[in-house]
């Protein structure tokens, strides 16, 4: 009778063990989200302490908190797109610029609109932004438990200290970007790849269901489509016994939803911007660096490759770099015990796809390399999978079973010790970086919504996040990652800022930005030839951000208004159509390109109008090494008159052109050595087209032109 209800009361209590759990892993999850939000709000208050005393003082005795911050700016690029869709402008960065490709998720930004509706508006959607992230990683805390089917219940309690012992996941985690959303969404998808793979019943359904979740884990970052694959690929390996039309219904069920946002997006860039590639990846992916070779990008690959799985091992895992590698073998052992081999499986193979996919990112060493933790998260998965395979195997009166434990735990203690000062130093780092930010970052927003009178009515910037969020002003993004009406300033400033520039002059006077917000060390001459300074915001103790200063120039823009002519058309003449080099959208309308399929170098100069002294005119042109041809197409001319080409260039040496133009001309025109721009003719007679194709190339030396006209009589 005793017995009977001591297993009565044991079952109830095993009833409430999931809850058990959940308050285990909720409490470690606030745990380590408080410890970094602490760090920023001291951090911050301390910032407030040094600008304001007397009344940051007197909040502090009131029991009042630093104010909210991020540790990076890009967390503000997602608020900056979050606001604009709750205000009925998806996909828009800033007010006025249109689609823009730039955001590196398109799902997050919805996700954070709910924060606007509850009236979490200014800094204060970084709470919104916590929130979200203490759901998400909570949420995966309890759905991946599931992996820990096979072993007994106690070993999954393991998973919450060890996926949150290391600090720098932590800080991409509670950082504000997308991290923990993409965790979250991943582990609802490891749920359908473990109910498909073990339910007998609906398997196309469990395939449907993980093609949803697929999709939501690709629309937050489209690098997850490797890891999707491996659910996918782990699935189908389990059912392969099925006729292969119904593999393929079920692969095509579980892939193509993710695909199709993948597609649909690259559709939307081609049609919006004229490049399907995203801003982003424009931007930073070394596989579209517009001066690296083949082998050149393949060498970066396998530089950041590298780099990533040393530089977390090596240093972020441990302060004794050989630590550090004890994660590894770890999570190594998960594949030695049989029930947590098929998951092993599927986390090592979503860390090489996510790694081998992130490598191709040109800043993955930036920003406390949070490109690269998912797939430290999920080494920690397999981590805690390892601890509980080798806690499994304690078999009581089984002395060698011990060992396995014994080891996994020493070296997980050691690993844990050595991680300790790491943890504390990203504790520091957090909140340092969210001062960094606040300090600069918004500080210079404000300035340009409170300080300047009128009010500026576009602001250029060259980090795209906190700067316009704060101020709520129209922005120009000179990188490109914002993107406006079109143009292709991600593609062009990569080139050089001067490429940028030329799409500037595109734009109306009245579009054109009237203040900058840069950091002068990033652009070269720009600042010196472009702005006039105003001010600046500097940054003490920087960690993170772009330099000691954000100086703030009012823009002169002046030299780019005669630029499009030519100085030396003579009266009676008319432009009828000209090639800008270095601006993209004329090289692209004229067809320009040069015969060895590579660009050209672009170069700026700031030189004295010839027929206005006093004033200067600015041009970028394209370097063009000897022995390679450049061809592009004139329109819009008149047969019945004869075609003058006008050929701007500024050469520091002589320079011998040879000329080719359809039907029949060629000629050898010489660019003599001037300090200044030169404007040399080159009549062509009357060639009796509308379309004119041109061939440019100097056998000796390298050339730069600027500028190529077709003009004609009146």
């Amino acid at each position: 009778m005793l017995l009977a209800r001591a297993r009565e009361r044991l079952v109830r209590l095993r009833a409430w063990e999931p809850v058990v759990y959940a308050l285990w892993a909720g409490t470690l999850t606030l745990l380590s989200a408080c410890a970094f939000y602490s760090s920023m709000r001291m951090q911050t208050a301390y910032a407030d302490l040094f600008r304001d005393p007397e009344s940051a003082f007197a909040a502090a005795t009131q029991g009042a908190l630093g104010p909210w911050s991020a540790p990076l700016d890009d967390v503000f690029i997602h608020f900056d797109f979050a606001r604009q869709t709750a205000r009925g402008h998806a996909f828009e960065w800033s007010p006025g610029a249109g689609y823009s490709s730039g955001g590196t998720s398109l799902l997050y930004p919805f996700v954070l609109v709910p924060g606007f509706w509850l009236g979490l508006n200014g800094l204060s959607m970084m709470a919104w932004a916590a929130v979200v992230a203490c759901v998400c990683v909570f949420g995966a805390l309890l759905a991946l438990r599931r992996l820990f089917r096979g072993l007994p219940r106690f070993t999954s309690y393991l998973l919450p200290p060890v996926l949150l012992s290391v600090g720098a996941l932590d800080w991409s985690l509670w950082s504000g970007m997308e991290v923990a959303l993409f965790l979250g969404l991943w582990s609802l998808a490891v749920i359908a790849w473990d109910d498909w793979r073990t339910e007998p019943g609906h398997p196309l359904g469990r395939a449907a269901l993980l093609g949803v979740a697929g999709l939501l884990v690709c629309a937050t970052r489209p690098e997850g489509i490797g890891a999707l694959f491996v659910l996918v690929v782990s699935a189908l390996w389990t059912r392969r016994g099925d006729k292969p039309l119904r593999l393929a219904i079920m692969a095509a069920v579980s892939l193509v939803p993710a695909g199709c946002v993948l597609v649909t997006h690259a559709i939307a860039n081609k049609a919006l911007t004229g490049d399907s590639t995203a801003a982003g990846a424009l931007v930073k992916l070394e596989m579209h660096h517009p001066y690296l070779t083949r082998a050149e990008v393949w060498g970066a690959w396998w530089f950041h490759f590298k780099y990533q799985v040393l530089r977390v091992t090596q240093y972020h895992f441990a302060d004794v770099a050989a630590v550090g590698w004890l994660a590894w073998v770890i999570a190594a052992y998960a594949f030695v015990v049989p029930s947590t081999r098929r998951a092993a499986i599927v986390l090592w193979l979503s860390m090489l796809a996510w790694i081998g996919i992130v490598a191709l990112n040109g800043q993955v060493r930036w920003q406390n390399e949070r490109y690269t933790m998912p797939a430290v998260a999920w080494l920690l998965v397999s981590a805690a999978l390892g601890l509980g395979g080798a806690l499994s195997q304690v078999r009581l009166k089984v002395v060698k079973s011990y060992a396995p434990a014994v080891i996994g735990l020493a070296l997980w203690a050691v690993f844990a010790w050595r991680q300790a000062p790491r943890y504390r130093e990203q504790l520091w780092f957090f909140g340092r970086a969210s001062r960094n930010i606040y300090d600069q970052h918004v500080t210079a927003g404000r300035k340009l919504r409170d300080n300047f009178r009128p009010q500026p009515t576009r602001v250029l910037v060259g980090d795209a996040g906190a700067i316009p969020y704060v101020s709520d002003l129209p922005a120009l993004d000179i990188i490109g990652l914002g993107g406006f009406r079109g143009l292709p300033f991600a593609r062009a400033t990569r080139q050089h800022v001067a490429a940028g520039i030329e799409l500037i002059e595109r734009l109306k006077p009245r579009d054109r930005p009237d203040i900058l917000a840069i950091y002068p060390g990033w652009w070269g001459d720009f600042p010196l030839w472009f702005g006039k300074r105003l001010d600046e915001v500097p940054v003490r103790g920087n960690v993170i951000c772009g330099g000691a200063s954000k100086v703030l120039y009012a823009p002169r823009w002046e030299s780019l208004d005669k630029s499009e002519q030519p100085f030396s058309l003579r009266p009676g003449e008319r432009r009828v159509d000209g090639l800008d080099l270095a601006d993209l959208v004329s090289e692209k309308q004229h067809g320009y390109r040069l015969s060895t399929g590579t660009i050209g170098h672009v170069l700026m100069k700031l030189l004295p109008n010839p027929t206005l002294p006093r004033e200067d005119l600015w041009d970028a042109g394209r370097i063009v090494p000897p022995g390679v041809r450049g061809s592009f197409t004139l329109s819009g001319l008149d047969p019945a008159r004869k075609v003058t080409l006008i050929l701007r260039a500024a050469p520091t040496e002589p320079v011998t052109l040879h000329v080719e133009a359809d039907p029949s001309f060629s000629a050898q025109v010489e660019l003599g050595r001037k300090d200044g721009w030169l404007e040399q003719r080159v009549d062509l007679g009357m060639p009796g087209v509308s379309t004119l194709p041109v061939r440019l190339e100097s056998a000796q030396g390298e050339h730069v032109l600027f500028h190529v006209w077709a003009v004609q009589p009146e």
